[in-house]
């Protein structure tokens, strides 16, 4: 697939640099972290006019097409699957970064049970990307600061929510951009690079993968946070695709899909600044096929065991043990606070209907300890584990 060639690239400036402990450590290698190093420039995008091939342009087609329709057949089915699409979605993203948590670890997580580091980032990674979803009708450059503080917040709060104030880069060493594979452009660049970017948003002239492909990969080489740049630019990707109309009730685990090619992923990053914008579509186009086949088999799967627990919970119908069975569809780990909420109910009356499930072989207590007890839908967990080992294989 050939590069659309007047799609501008990112320049380069050399800029000096002089490390706070230029002066430690020795001496053979502080001259490495001193003198001039090479720094990116961003283009300015707002207006510029992207071209695709025909290949790339019907595998777009393809790919929008076949969005649309698991939209559509969540929106048909008879069971919610949104919030559990994006929780799968946001630990998948989370895992693109070397983040990762078990299923249970993630929800314990979701009850306030913290202390398992992976767990609570990959907890505060759903919440930015349901913020995402949130502000989607204005995805401006403070839309994605919100989506930004919402997930750091917890883990740097100094930094969560602004644009970043010093030089970031990736590779080489800690203590110096020289070496690096790749430095962002300078901090003072950032403000006008993200409003730049924001005006490109707006537009309506693009289908929505292109926009929100190309949109990812200008935000993730401006790099415009200090962290968690990677986990707010695929949150701002799907925050864009529901505010196109491509996506209306669920997520597509889109980052599933790019799991079983990070490496190409990560090249077609790089291949953007230098003006090549056909690498990222296409690795988020073809994401799309293996994280759709993977999430409809994880709906498969949860509604499979659901159809068995009907079958099983000796209750009447509309009784809260069969409602609260229904929840657990997206909240596959409950205690009596959570259950008391999901079902309006008092936490007394919630934990009969714990109990009546855990009888009945839906439900299954964590641990054996008496105090602070936690149920899991052990089917569910399950199929999402499964879920994160399939976006780890490739052939789905």
């Amino acid at each position: 697939m050939s590069s659309d060639a007047s799609w501008p690239s990112f320049g380069t400036e050399l800029l000096d640099w002089e490390s706070s402990d230029s002066e430690y450590g020795p001496r053979a290698g502080r001259s490495l972290r001193r003198g001039p190093y090479e720094a990116a420039v961003p283009p300015r995008i707002a207006r510029a006019a992207l071209a695709l091939d025909g290949p790339t342009a019907a595998l777009v087609a393809e790919a929008s097409a076949e969005v649309a329709r698991l939209d559509g057949e969540s929106l048909g089915s008879l069971m919610s699957f949104a919030s559990l699409l994006l929780r799968t979605e946001a630990a998948s993203s989370s895992q693109i970064e070397n983040l990762t948590s078990s299923p249970t670890a993630i929800a314990l997580a979701e009850l306030g049970r913290r202390g398992r580091a992976n767990a609570d980032e990959i907890v505060a990674n759903v919440s930015a990307m349901t913020q995402a979803l949130d502000v989607a009708d204005r995805l401006d450059a403070d839309a994605i600061l919100t989506m930004h503080q919402v997930l750091m917040r917890d883990h740097m709060p100094g930094a969560a929510g602004a644009w970043r104030d010093a030089a970031v880069w990736i590779g080489g060493s800690a203590r110096s951009p020289h070496g690096a594979d790749y430095v962002a452009p300078r901090s003072d660049q950032v403000p006008d690079a993200m409003e730049d970017l924001a005006a490109f948003i707006a537009r309506d002239d693009l289908p929505a993968l292109v926009q929100a492909a190309v949109t990812h990969a200008q935000f993730e080489n401006i790099h415009p946070f200090p962290d968690g740049n990677g986990r707010t630019g695929r949150a701002l990707m799907h925050a864009q695709l529901r505010h196109a109309g491509l996506t209306r009730h669920v997520v597509v685990p889109i980052s599933a899909g790019l799991l079983t090619e990070t490496e190409r992923y990560f090249a077609a990053l790089t291949a953007f600044r230098s003006g090549n914008p056909v690498p990222i579509v296409t690795e988020v186009c073809e994401a799309v096929f293996p994280a759709l086949q993977n999430a409809r088999q994880l709906m498969s799967d949860v509604s499979d065991a659901r159809g068995r627990w009907s079958d099983a919970i000796r209750a009447r119908r509309g009784a809260a043990a069969r409602r609260l069975a229904d929840f657990l569809v997206e909240r596959p780990v409950v205690d009596s606070r959570l259950a008391a909420e999901l079902l309006g109910v008092t936490t007394a009356n919630a934990q009969v209907a714990i109990d009546r499930l855990v009888e009945d072989g839906v439900l299954e207590q964590i641990g054996r300890g008496a105090r602070d007890r936690v149920w899991q839908a052990v089917e569910v967990i399950e199929a999402m584990e499964r879920f994160a080992d399939r976006a780890h294989h490739r052939g789905l």
